[in-house]
Parts: C-alpha cells; structure tokens; sequence
C-alpha cells in the first residue's frame, strides 16, 4: 500500500527549489492504556476542570482562557486572536543554512523523522541534491516552519537515493551530560580484552530491526484476552535479572563461558609471564652454551 502524503515542502538549495511531498517515516503502536471507571456500575469517569478559589466550582470550556504565568502565580491571559499572531506562520520552506559531516550531529537531538519524495518534476534535482550529499559525506542542516513553530531539521540521503527529514532538538532543549555524576573508575588492560571479546561474540554488521519487537506489549494484550475470555490472568511475578557483580574479572570470564567460549587472558599489566624454576632455568642456560 502506497504511504499517503501529509503535507508538502520547498527545498531551498542555493538558487534552486526542490518541490517535496513529506511522508510520516513511523507509525505509532498505540501503548496499552487503561481507562477509569466507576467500580459501583463500571461507567466511564469524565474529566472536569474546578476552580479552587472559586470554591471549587467546575468550570466549563467556553469559560477558560490561556495564561502565560510570568511570576508566581501572576498570569498575562492572551486572546484565541492574540495566540495566533504569536504563531510562525506555516511557510512551508525548508530552508537549508549549512552542510556538515553526517557524524558530527548527535543522535541525542533526534527527535521526529519524515520521509520525503519528489514532487512531479522535482525528480532530477532531489536526485541531485541527495547524491551530493552522499558524495560529500555530508548532511543538510534546515529551517522548517510548521503547525505554528519553526523547527530545526537534518537533511540526510539514505539508501535509494532517498531524503530523510530528521526534526532536531534546539541546544537548550538538550541537558548536558556533565548533569550525570561520573565517578572516575581504572579500566584494566585484561577486562577491556574480555569486554572485547564478549563484543565480538554478539557482533553483527547490519541493523535488523525485524529481529526485535515489544515482548512486555505482548504479554500484557496476552494476559487481557485472558481476562476478556474470562480466565484469570497469570500472577507470578516475573524473575528479575541478577544484577549483582561481585569480581569484574569473574564476570567477563562467566559472561564468555555462557556462550560456550573460553576466555583467552592475554599477558599485560595484570598478568605477568610465569617464570622457570631454577632448575629449568640452569637447563636452558647450558643448552645456549
């Protein structure tokens, strides 16, 4: 089934305009919500919004306004007019300001992804645009104007010289990391060769996201069919991880073991060469004479 369009867009490259179609590059798995009901008659709860210096009273839609709360509970209210002048106005060009080299963006500003396709006409040029791209190891950093905000967004070529739109996140959106307590902690020559090897053991050269999918989501609609069948639904709690490590080095070695491969120890700083014995060591001194 063809992917239906849901919206369009202008590149702006240079002096060129490339006419877009833009795609939603994912489709949500609704999570499994529960909602509130009455235990007397199992009716469905309504949410209603109450006034608590007006004694409680609820307060219906068409007597709310929008607040910006400017001090402590101090508020300038705004019009459905005045909103709408504040919104950036949908221009719908993707406006692109620079190119940089595609590893240099983090992945941690990713945030929304959109597919796009060529207008009618638009073919050469987007094919032009993604090749270059691809040639130079570079992506496009744009300006998007939309649904009354202006986002920041990744140009990138992907396989079949296709376009991908990655929405980022603005700096100030994105916490630092020097946020996260960091204790400073030695990494052994021999545990990092271990580590290493249990990498190489699960190691693979492609991403297949079909290899994986939600088990909990699955589990849990399981477990309401039971209910909706009228059965009871499986109580036992699930067994948690050990997660427990006593000896790092000990660790490495089981985590290989389990995997039915034996730890190669190789000589470094932890582990020195074994030495002779004495008389093995006169041996070998006169079979060099």
């Amino acid at each position: 089934m063809a992917a239906r369009s849901i919206g369009s867009g202008t590149i702006s490259f240079g002096l060129v305009s490339i006419p877009v179609k833009l795609f939603s590059a994912t489709q949500s798995q609704a999570a499994i919500s529960f909602n509130l009901l009455h235990s007397k008659c199992k009716g469905r709860l309504k949410q209603q919004y109450i006034c608590p210096r007006d004694e409680n009273q609820i307060v219906e839609r068409n007597d709310m306004v929008k607040g910006y709360e400017f001090s402590k509970d101090q508020y300038v209210t705004f019009t459905p007019e005045e909103l709408k002048a504040l919104e950036e106005k949908a221009s719908q060009q993707i406006e692109i300001s620079e190119f940089v080299p595609t590893e240099k963006i983090d992945p941690v500003f990713f945030d929304k992804a959109y597919y796009l396709g060529p207008e009618k006409g638009a073919d050469r040029a987007y094919r032009l645009l993604s090749e270059a791209m691809r040639a130079t190891g570079r992506t496009a950093l744009a300006r998007y104007a939309a649904r009354g905000k202006q986002y920041l967004v990744q140009l990138r070529p992907i396989e079949g010289g296709g376009l991908v739109m990655q929405q980022l996140m603005y700096s100030d959106e994105v916490r630092p990391f020097s946020e996260v307590e960091l204790p400073q902690g030695e990494v052994k020559p021999a545990e990092l060769e271990l580590a290493k090897q249990i990498i190489e053991q699960i190691a693979e050269d492609d991403f297949k996201p079909e290899k994986y999918e939600d088990d909990v989501k699955k589990r849990i609609q399981e477990q309401i069919q039971r209910k909706v069948e009228g059965q009871e639904i499986d109580l036992t709690p699930a067994e948690q991880p050990k997660t427990q490590v006593i000896d790092l080095m000990e660790a490495l070695k089981a985590s290989l073991a389990a995997r039915g491969e034996k730890a190669s120890e190789p000589v470094g700083e932890d582990r020195k060469p074994a030495r002779r014995a004495p008389r093995a060591e006169k041996a070998a001194k006169a079979s060099r004479k």
